[in-house]
């Protein structure tokens, strides 16, 4: 789970990024610190690249209440303009999915049949055979290229670990993750200065993480069930298990880590006891619907400052 807070303008990524020849994902993360009058202080003052991230997958996309996130994602198909927006200190980043894809993605009737390898039921989505030959080269030129000619400089790659559903041997998974691996790698040599955000992708980070901005998961306290429709409560196992990752992403790879939690609209007791929860374990919060449709919560208001100084 995407990072940048200066006061410029969004035709000047590459001066607002810091991304100049020869800066790695680490270097670049130190350099997105707002210095500009009105950015958060807070953030400048942790030294942190990302202090607040939300996620925005409607189609309007309400520019005001989440300009106050120092990076947010946004459905690109939305037909949400990134270089429209005023100057400021908001990141706009876009959603994309590596390892599924639906029959609504305007790439997808070029995509071979062969490629789709298995069915996501509660999502009605399906799955890529990462290890088909030509993926990363169609990757990079059907889906990230048209999304950096419209101005995104960043990118939410969800759905890294859905091969998952299709791999069930060792060797079978190890494939996969070499595909994977691939598109990664692809991405980042046709366009270096794009800012790469996973969702988990815990299993391939040991090979990429040196061209990762950062780390989210989902569903750490607070869930959704997309196949019951329904709110959950995470079991302290899995739980453990998620805190386990993003310790080692945190301390080994120094990569900032953050949470997707939800709660029922409305419930803003659930949405501020989750945060307050989820800053404690010294990771960046976001609370939202189960669907992300509507504008959540992050620190801002609920975390005391000295929390998201525990972040890399």
């Amino acid at each position: 789970m995407f990072m940048v807070r200066t006061l410029c303008r969004l035709v000047a990524w590459v001066t607002c990024f810091g991304t100049a020849v020869g800066l790695g994902a680490a270097a670049q993360a130190q350099t997105l610190v707002p210095t500009g009058a009105g950015c958060s202080a807070g953030h400048a003052a942790n030294g942190s690249g990302v202090q607040s991230v939300a996620f925005f997958y409607g189609d309007q996309v309400p520019v005001e209440p989440l300009s106050g996130f120092d990076v947010v994602v946004v459905e690109p198909d939305s037909g949400f303009d990134p270089t429209a927006q005023p100057a400021g200190c908001t990141a706009w980043f876009a959603y994309v999915s590596v390892g599924e894809v639906t029959p609504q993605r305007q790439y997808y009737a070029a995509m071979p049949k062969a490629w789709l390898a298995g069915r996501n039921a509660a999502w009605a989505s399906n799955v890529v055979d990462q290890d088909a030959p030509g993926w990363p080269a169609f990757y990079v030129k059907r889906v990230i290229a048209p999304l950096w000619r419209k101005g995104y400089r960043g990118f939410f790659l969800d759905t890294l670990d859905s091969y998952q559903l299709i791999a069930k041997t060792d060797v079978a998974r190890q494939r996969q993750q070499a595909g994977l691996v691939a598109v990664i790698r692809a991405i980042k040599a046709r366009y270096p200065q794009a800012l790469l955000m996973f969702n988990r992708g815990f299993e391939i980070l040991p090979q990429v993480h040196d061209l990762v901005y950062a780390v989210a998961f989902e569903s750490l306290y607070s869930g959704w069930d997309q196949t019951k429709q329904r709110y959950t409560q995470v079991l302290p196992a899995d739980r453990d298990w998620l805190l386990a990752q993003a310790k080692i992403i945190r301390e080994q790879y120094r990569l900032p880590v953050i949470s997707i939690d939800y709660c029922a609209p409305g419930d803003g007791q659930c949405a501020r006891d989750t945060v307050q929860r989820i800053c404690k374990d010294g990771l960046v919060p976001y609370v939202a619907d189960g669907a992300l449709m509507t504008v959540g919560v992050g620190r801002a208001g609920i975390c005391e400052d000295r929390a998201a100084a525990t972040q890399p």
